[in-house]
């Protein structure tokens, strides 16, 4: 097995759903999370360890994410989608389509990086530490942001 292969099999569930938190659509995920490891894999050299391979090659994903949206101007989160549990008591809320498309309708509209931080969290389940490491921010900035993000979703929801 080579090193590469064992990235692969360590990285891609998290790289998938960081990929699927962005585009919220299971297909366009995989092809993401593919396309992600290959350009990864074309430009290994150019990783040079100054941040965690799983943080480096989630931004390769997001940047790959936003390439395919510049490409295709249709591509936006599939309101019908499958939704993944949400973070705190609003997960009860994701079981009713209606109420779902309304919690993405708000979190659309939110600035950012309020609807990355939240995004992020909630749909990619990723730790406050690693959305820190994204931004290149302490995990108590992610925490606070997330937070916040929570409180102006609730807000808009009642």
């Amino acid at each position: 097995m080579t090193d590469f292969q064992e990235v692969y099999r360590l990285y891609f569930r998290d790289v998938y759903r960081y990929a699927l938190s962005l585009c919220r659509n299971e297909s366009l995920a995989e092809e993401i999370t593919q396309e992600s490891f290959y350009k990864a894999l074309r430009s290994l050299d150019s990783f040079d360890g100054k941040c965690k391979l799983s943080v480096w090659l989630c931004q390769i994903a997001k940047n790959t994410y936003i390439s395919m949206c510049r490409k295709n101007k249709h591509l936006a989160p599939d309101a019908e989608a499958d939704l993944l549990a949400c973070a705190g008591n609003m997960e009860d809320r994701f079981s009713d389509r209606e109420a779902a498309f309304a919690i993405h309708r708000v979190l659309h509209a939110l600035e950012e990086p309020y609807k990355e931080v939240f995004s992020l969290r909630a749909f990619g389940e990723l730790s406050f530490k690693q959305i820190a490491e994204l931004f290149g921010r302490t995990e108590t900035w992610a925490r606070v942001t997330y937070h916040r993000a929570r409180l102006k979703i609730k807000e808009e929801l009642r």
